[in-house]
């Protein structure tokens, strides 16, 4: 099971799929590295969205449309990288993929989740820390435990891990579906369009849950297989039109000034229209669809002044911390509620961020850098 894919078995698909323009993209490779311009600002534009959100603003900020973001981000950096490994190597190891992901994901979430559930019972973090729901978060799956039981009896604040088991629940099978495509002697953009089906097939799932089943919020925004789109879209940028392996974009005035600004518009449109059914059921594709213009021209135009901020070290220092900080940072906002007394909501914000920024960094430090070392020494290729 080390494989999904052999030298000689994927010869014509690999050509397929060979990058087009690979020196005219905004590609930045030394040394063996491989960094994509902009990612890390759009985790860090991600990550204050929710944490905006969380901290008592979530009446004027989206923060589930950061939730959206990180999703597509996800798919899109994962399925670009399954892309390279398959060009340079013929193949895709599965055991170093999964390796990979263990070592990224669960060292800092276990930890975040133990010392919860120790600071809990030790009345440093408000609430209650039960045995069940905990065993929910431990196994990844917390987000169908909250739509089925409750999201009573977890740690204050990590209810936010429902969004890690959408991942982990995907990654189990993307892999191989990935594998599958890019042994067949399908095209980029028939690879494209049987994951666009894909995106279209959880629409419908959608809609036939809250029009014709009644399905209340929870479980349409929480389920990994309705929300499972999200990290799709991602992976359909990846596979076809990508900025990093398919070069720049032809029409670069076109995608600056034209599609990109519109795509925003309308995710500000997506914002406004309330409805509730609406939001539980296209509001995620339209978003999706409208990501796409926007990461193309961040990722071809780093340098560009709409996206430069994306690029500075502050945004790369948030983008580095920003996994940590997602998991500590709802947990931090409740407990220093709990403390605060009479402090008012905007100094609890500006305590609760200093707070989690500082744990976020120390967890970045002492276990996430140390482990990526570790991690890139047992999948080297």
């Amino acid at each position: 099971m080390s494989t999904v894919l052999t030298e000689g078995e994927s010869a014509s698909a690999r050509n397929m799929v060979e990058p087009v323009a690979l020196r005219e993209s905004s590609v930045q490779q030394d040394a063996g590295r491989f960094h994509i311009p902009s990612l890390d600002g759009l985790r860090a534009v991600a990550i204050l969205l929710v944490f905006l959100s969380h901290a008592g603003l979530g009446h004027v900020v989206p923060g589930g449309f950061g939730v959206t973001i990180f999703f597509f981000l996800s798919g899109y950096l994962i399925t670009t990288l399954l892309r390279r490994e398959f060009q340079r190597n013929g193949n895709i190891n599965l055991r170093h993929f999964y390796l990979r992901r263990i070592l990224r994901i669960w060292p800092a979430f276990y930890l975040v989740l133990l010392l919860g559930v120790v600071l809990t019972i030790a009345h440093v973090i408000p609430g209650q820390a039960k045995l069940v729901p905990t065993l929910a978060q431990l196994f990844h799956f917390a987000n169908y435990y909250s739509i089925f039981a409750s999201s009573g009896g977890m740690t204050a604040g990590t209810g936010v891990f429902w969004s890690l088991a959408v991942e982990e629940h995907f990654y189990l099978l993307f892999p191989f579906v990935y594998g599958l495509l890019l042994t067949s002697r399908l095209s980029a953009k028939q690879q494209f369009s049987i994951l666009v089906a894909g995106c279209v097939a959880v629409l419908v799932w959608r809609v036939y849950l809250v029009m014709g089943l009644g399905a209340p919020m929870e479980r349409t925004y929480y389920a990994s297989d309705t929300r499972l789109d999200s990290l799709l879209f991602g992976c359909t940028l990846a596979i076809y039109v990508n900025p990093m392996l398919d070069g720049k974009p032809r029409h670069q005035a076109y995608v600056k000034y034209g599609v990109a600004p519109i795509a925003l518009l309308i995710i500000l449109c997506t914002f406004l229209f309330r409805s509730e059914t609406f939001r539980e059921t296209f509001r995620y594709t339209i978003q999706g669809i409208a990501l796409f213009p926007i990461f193309i021209a961040a990722i071809s135009f780093p340098n560009w002044s709409v996206f430069r901020v994306l690029n500075t070290k502050l945004a790369k220092f948030l983008g580095d911390i920003s996994y940590s900080f997602y998991l500590v940072h709802f947990t931090v906002i409740e407990t220093v509620k709990f403390h605060a007394g009479e402090i008012s909501k905007s100094v609890q914000g500006v305590i609760s961020f200093a707070i989690s920024i500082v744990i976020a960094w120390t967890i970045y430090k002492v276990i996430d850098h140390p482990i990526a070392k570790v991690r890139q020494r047992l999948t080297r290729s």
